[in-house]
């Protein structure tokens, strides 16, 4: 077996993957509801959304208790995003089964800053009480990546990409990066977010983003829909544990997959949308294949960003044309948001590892809610039900607020 990629590089495959969705705790029960095509967008129940314009999510269900967690770092573990973390990362580190990580070893994680709580701000007003270091701590863009690096004893690089919607896509890329660079033998990378809470409901609401369906949560996303009306707030965590070939096979490792390449772009345009030509997105998937050294028509599918906003779906469907040619046409696309809702800065980390599955079982999973196909988003869609297929490469993309695309590119086990 060749060590080496198309361009001479190191390859770099997936030995370890950890989820945490709507769906629940678990890469095989996420990815078994994904393929079956549940919803996991309910009504809010984490507080009382009376009076809110949405009042639907998708929230991640009650979590198993976490324990064992050094003193040192504890405090960064108490919160939702914290437990999102810690779940994610033990699940990949027990399927890769590395031995102990330390220097050779790297994180990356996409995340965003915490926001505390109304009630939290409500009372420290009324009391005149400073927060304290802990919670200044977890309100860090990089508390899940300091967590995750204790919790895993890896002491080589360490970084936190912070860009919306594209954190971890891009996370995963700087992991890929490192090993081809031979800087570690293994990377921790991925992303964790969480937003269901009152302040991220409202914001998005203010600007007109959000699906506001209450009379129906579980058909509210709907991406390259007609009938789309925004996007759904969701929450959760993805990590994947990356190593080169050399050093999986060296030591015996089960392989779960391949990133065969990355690519990333800047929209240099509005913060809140995409340009309509989709130039930015069809630059970072030329990017990622031109990385990969594989033509558009070996891609067999499309993990779209997808989020059923009339523009993003739009724009993205044209990017996809600009990047793919002729093949555009035809290659099988879906978006799993239409199930989990929008996980932001974990999106891109989750939708990866679904894209890694569907190459690992053959099977596309669906576009939940695609009733009426908008002509404006002229793909090869896959409504409703999954389709058993040879997935030998998949392309899984991310655009986030503000301009900033990444696209990955994934096979099987090598």
């Amino acid at each position: 077996m060749n060590l080496s990629d198309v361009h001479g590089r190191p390859r770099v495959v997936v030995t370890g993957i950890g989820l945490v969705t709507p769906h629940g705790v678990g890469v095989e029960r996420a990815w078994t509801e994904i393929v079956r095509g549940t919803s996991a967008i309910r009504g809010i129940t984490r507080f009382d959304p009376t009076g809110f314009p949405v009042r639907f999510g998708a929230q991640v269900p009650d979590l198993p208790a976490i324990a064992d967690i050094p003193s040192e770092v504890a405090p960064l573990a108490t919160d939702l995003k914290g437990r999102l973390s810690v779940l994610a990362l033990r699940e990949a580190l027990a399927m890769s089964a590395l031995p102990v990580l330390g220097p050779r070893a790297g994180v990356c994680i996409g995340s965003e800053a915490a926001r505390p709580s109304l009630a939290d701000v409500a009372h420290r007003l009324a009391t005149n009480l400073p927060p304290s270091a802990d919670e200044l701590a977890r309100m860090r863009p990089d508390a899940p990546t300091r967590l995750m690096a204790a919790l895993a004893g890896a002491t080589g690089p360490r970084s936190t990409v912070s860009t919306a919607c594209t954190s971890s896509s891009q996370a995963v890329g700087e992991g890929v990066l490192r090993l081809r660079r031979g800087e570690v033998d293994a990377m921790i990378v991925g992303g964790v977010d969480v937003l269901v809470d009152p302040i991220m409901v409202t914001g998005f609401s203010l600007l007109g983003a959000l699906s506001t369906r209450n009379d129906d949560p579980a058909g509210a996303s709907r991406p390259f829909d007609a009938d789309r009306d925004g996007f759904v707030l969701g929450e959760g965590a993805g990590v994947l544990v990356l190593e080169t070939l050399a050093s999986a096979r060296a030591r015996g490792a089960s392989i779960v997959g391949e990133i065969l390449g990355y690519g990333c772009s800047c929209n240099a345009y509005r913060i809140t949308d995409s340009p309509p030509d989709g130039r930015g997105a069809a630059q970072s998937m030329a990017a990622a294949l031109a990385d990969a050294g594989i033509a558009a028509e070996e891609v067999d599918y499309i993990n779209a960003h997808g989020t059923s906003t009339m523009m993003n779906d739009a724009s993205e469907t044209r990017g996809i044309h600009r990047a793919l040619g002729s093949r555009g046409a035809s290659v099988r696309v879906s978006s799993t948001k239409s199930m989990t809702g929008h996980l932001v800065a974990a999106c891109g980390a989750v939708e990866a590892i679904y894209s890694v599955l569907a190459c690992r079982d053959g099977v596309v999973p669906p576009t939940a809610n695609l009733h009426r196909p908008d002509p404006e988003c002229d793909l090869h869609h896959v409504p409703f039900d999954a389709v058993q297929a040879p997935v030998r490469h998949a392309m899984t993309n991310a655009f986030g607020f503000g301009g900033s695309n990444g696209t990955l590119v994934v096979a099987g086990r090598p």
